[in-house]
């Protein structure tokens, strides 16, 4: 089981796991720029493994939570198994395969 690590603000209504988009529009009105200010604090090197960099970044978000005196910062994680995000794609490209075969079906059917 792998855990994933992100950083965001107590006031973001937005899931940043599942809703990037919306929850990063959001922290750039308020003028965070939570995602800037990691990229500032997180050393990474190129020579880093997968695993080194997600530590590298909780140890840059910790830093941040640990220095942040206005307290807007909070440490949001969530728990994966290996292979279920790979299963879900594999799921949905399934799914479009046979949309695809359904239309190409309901095409030759209407020009016959």
């Amino acid at each position: 089981m792998e855990t994933e690590t992100m950083l965001t603000t107590f006031d973001n209504p937005f899931d940043p796991f599942d809703e990037f988009v919306p929850w990063f529009l959001f922290d750039i009105e308020k003028g965070y720029y939570t995602c800037s200010r990691l990229a500032r604090i997180a050393r990474y090197s190129e020579e880093f493994s997968t695993i080194e960099d997600k530590l590298e970044t909780e140890r840059a978000i910790d830093e941040i939570i640990d220095n942040d005196f206005l307290c807007i910062y909070k440490k949001v994680t969530r728990s994966t198994v290996n292979g279920e995000e790979k299963q879900e794609k594999e799921n949905a490209s399934e799914a479009e395969t046979v949309e695809n075969a359904e239309n190409e079906a309901s095409d030759e059917a209407t020009e016959a």
